[in-house]
C-alpha cells in the first residue's frame, strides 16, 4: 500500500478483513497529505462534483485573482492549463447529474464503512450532527437545494429544513439572514481519526513504514516490486497505490488517462464561543468544525504545484471573508495548514486495476478523500481478493 491517508489506510484495513498480510509505505507520515487539516466533513448530503455552470462562471471571473475563493493563476503552467481546459468542459448541468449519479455508488456506502472500522476495532467515533449552511439572503439558497433534491434523488440520505431561533449556530453573524440544516450527517476530526486507523492496521498484525518514497513499480514474471529512494526493494502480490495527487507520477507507466492536479486546501483554527456542529458558509466556499475547543476554518481551491509552500495570502483571503459571517473572539490564527487535494478533471476518483498486473490505483477523490476512503477500501478490497470489481467501482476505472 502506497500512501498512509485515508483512502490508503481504509483499503489496507479492509484487507485485513479478507485475511491479507499488508504494508503500508508513506513518503511523509501518517495523514500528512491532503488529511490532516481537512474539515472532516462526512457529509454525503454535500458530496457532488465541483464541475457544475457557477464554477465555471466563478473561475473565469475570478482568473488571477489572489483572494477568491477558487485560485487560478493569471497565467498557468501548461499542465494545468491543460486540467482546466478538461476540466470547464465538464462544467455542464448534465456532466453534473451524471456525476451524482456516478459517485452515489460510493456515497451511499460511505457511513456503513464508518461503523465497519470503528465496530473493527478503530477507537475514534465520528461525531453524528446535522450540517448549518448560511446564506446572506434567502435566494442564495437555491443551489443547495437544488443539489439535495438531486442527490436524495440519487438515494442519499438527506433532507434540507429552514431553521431560525435558538436552533441557529452562535457562530453566525448577524449578516447570515438564511440557515438551512442538513440531516443525517456527520463529522470527525481527520488527524484522530487516521492516527487511530494506523494503530488498528498496526494492531491487527500490519506494517506502516513512514518516510519511505517510492519512484516506480516493476512488474516481472513473479511478484511486483516497488523501488523506493531510501531501501530496497520491496515486492508483493498486488500494489495499491492511493498516492493522492502524486498519483500523477506514475500515470504513464499504469495506463491512466484522466489528469489528477492539485486543487490545494488550506485550514486554521480560531477561539470562539463552543462551537456544537459544522457550519458551511457555500458564498465564500468556507466549511466550519469543532477542533479541540477551537473552531477550525477550512476552504478554498488554489491551482498551485503540491508542494509549494503555504501561501499566508491565502489565509489573509479566508479570514476576510469569513471576518464579517462569523463571531470569533479572536481572529488569531493557529493550526495553520495547506494540503494537495487530488483533483481529477472529470471530476471522479480512480479507483481499481491498472494495465500493470496487479497494481491498483485509488486516488483522485478531490475534496472527498476523508468521506468516500472507507468505502473505496472496501470495495477495492473486494476486487484484489476475489478478482472482481464490485458494481459500484465501474464509473472508476483508472483506464477509462
Amino acid at each position: 500500500m502506497v500512501g498512509a491517508g485515508m483512502v490508503g489506510l481504509a483499503t489496507a484495513w479492509f484487507l485485513q478483513e479478507h485475511g491479507v498480510e499488508v504494508t503500508v509505505v508513506d513518503r511523509n507520515e501518517v495523514a500528512s497529505g491532503a488529511s490532516w487539516g481537512n474539515a472532516g466533513f462526512l457529509t454525503p448530503g454535500l458530496a457532488a462534483p465541483l464541475a457544475e455552470p457557477s464554477a465555471l462562471r466563478y473561475g473565469i471571473a475570478n482568473l488571477g485573482k489572489s483572494d477568491a475563493a477558487l485560485s487560478i493563476p493569471l497565467l498557468p503552467s501548461g499542465e494545468t492549463l491543460g486540467f482546466l481546459a478538461r476540466f470547464a468542459v465538464r462544467c455542464t448541468h448534465r456532466a453534473w447529474q451524471k456525476g451524482v449519479k456516478d459517485l452515489a455508488g460510493l456515497n451511499l456506502g460511505a457511513l456503513a464503512a464508518f461503523d465497519a472500522l470503528v465496530a473493527g476495532g478503530v477507537d475514534h467515533t465520528p461525531s453524528e450532527s446535522s450540517i448549518y449552511v448560511g446564506y446572506e439572503n434567502a435566494n442564495q439558497s437555491a443551489g443547495l437545494l437544488t443539489e439535495v433534491a438531486a442527490l436524495a434523488r440519487s438515494g442519499v440520505d438527506i433532507a434540507a429544513n429552514p431553521v431560525d431561533g435558538a436552533r441557529r449556530p452562535a457562530q453566525f453573524s448577524d449578516a447570515i439572514t438564511s440557515v438551512w440544516e442538513l440531516t443525517g450527517q456527520r463529522f470527525l476530526e481527520p488527524e484522530t481519526f487516521l492516527q487511530a486507523l494506523a494503530r488498528s492496521v498496526r494492531d491487527r498484525g500490519g506494517e506502516i513504514r513512514e518516510g519511505v518514497e517510492v519512484r516506480g513499480i516493476r512488474h516481472g514474471s513473479g511478484p511486483t516490486f516497488v523501488d523506493t529512494l531510501s531501501t530496497a526493494p520491496l515486492h508483493a502480490d498486488a500494489v495499491v497505490l492511493a498516492t493522492g495527487v502524486w498519483i500523477s507520477r506514475f500515470a504513464r507507466d499504469l495506463g491512466v488517462r484522466i489528469r489528477v492536479q492539485a486543487g490545494r486546501g488550506y485550514s486554521f483554527s480560531v477561539a470562539t464561543e463552543p462551537v456544537t456542529a459544522p457550519m458551511y458558509l457555500p458564498s465564500t466556499r468556507i466549511a466550519c468544525t469543532p477542533y479541540r475547543g477551537r473552531l477550525r476554518i477550512a476552504g478554498t481551491m488554489e491551482f498551485r504545484k503540491s508542494d509549494a509552500p503555504l501561501n499566508p495570502d491565502r489565509i489573509d483571503a479566508m479570514i476576510r471573508a469569513a471576518a464579517p459571517l462569523l463571531r470569533v473572539r479572536d481572529w488569531q490564527v493557529q493550526d495553520l495548514w495547506v494540503g494537495p487535494r487530488p483533483m481529477s478533471h472529470d471530476n471522479l476518483p480512480l479507483i481499481g486495476a491498472t494495465r500493470l498486473p496487479g497494481v491498483y490505483a485509488a486516488a483522485g477523490h478531490g475534496m472527498w478523500g476523508i468521506l468516500q476512503g472507507p468505502i473505496t477500501g472496501r470495495l477495492l478490497a473486494e476486487q484484489i481478493v476475489t478478482g472482481v470489481a464490485p458494481t459500484e467501482l465501474a464509473p472508476f476505472s483508472p483506464l477509462r
